[in-house]
C-alpha cells in the first residue's frame, strides 16, 4: 500500500516550490516558517522593502489560485504595522497517475503553481 504524503509533507512540498520561485527573483530571506498554520510562512526583504508571503498546498480539486479574502485582511492588516506587502502563493499539488487519488510517496505529483497573487 502506497504511503500517502501527511498534511505536513504536502506543505514543506509547497514551501519548497515558492522558496525557490523567491529565490530565482531575488528575494532575501529573513524567516522562514514551514509549520502548519503559522503565518507568514516567508518574511523576506526585496528592494529594501519588507514582503510577508503566506504559503497553502491546495489539494486537486480545489483552486491554488483562490484566496481567502478573510483570512488574508486579517494578515494583511498584521503586514501593514510593519509596512509589509502581503502575497499569497497557493500551490496545487495532484497525483500524476490519477487526479482523484492523493498524492503518496511512491507515484510522482503535478504541480501547479500560477506565483505571487498580492493582496
Amino acid at each position: 500500500m502506497a504511503e500517502e504524503l501527511t498534511e505536513q509533507d504536502l506543505h514543506n512540498l509547497a514551501m519548497n516550490v515558492v522558496g525557490k520561485d523567491l529565490e530565482k527573483r531575488g528575494f532575501e530571506f529573513m524567516t522562514v516558517n514551514s509549520k502548519l498554520r503559522r503565518d507568514p510562512q516567508f518574511v523576506c526583504l526585496k528592494n529594501k522593502k519588507l514582503h510577508f508571503i503566506i504559503v497553502r498546498a491546495i489539494s486537486y480539486p480545489d483552486n491554488p489560485s483562490e484566496v481567502d479574502d478573510v483570512f488574508m485582511e486579517t494578515v494583511k492588516e498584521h503586514a501593514l504595522k510593519f509596512k509589509a506587502l502581503t502575497y499569497y502563493a497557493g500551490v496545487g499539488i495532484a497525483n500524476a497517475s490519477d487526479y482523484e487519488k492523493p498524492v503518496n510517496k511512491q507515484q510522482n505529483y503535478i504541480i501547479k503553481y500560477d506565483g505571487l497573487i498580492e493582496i
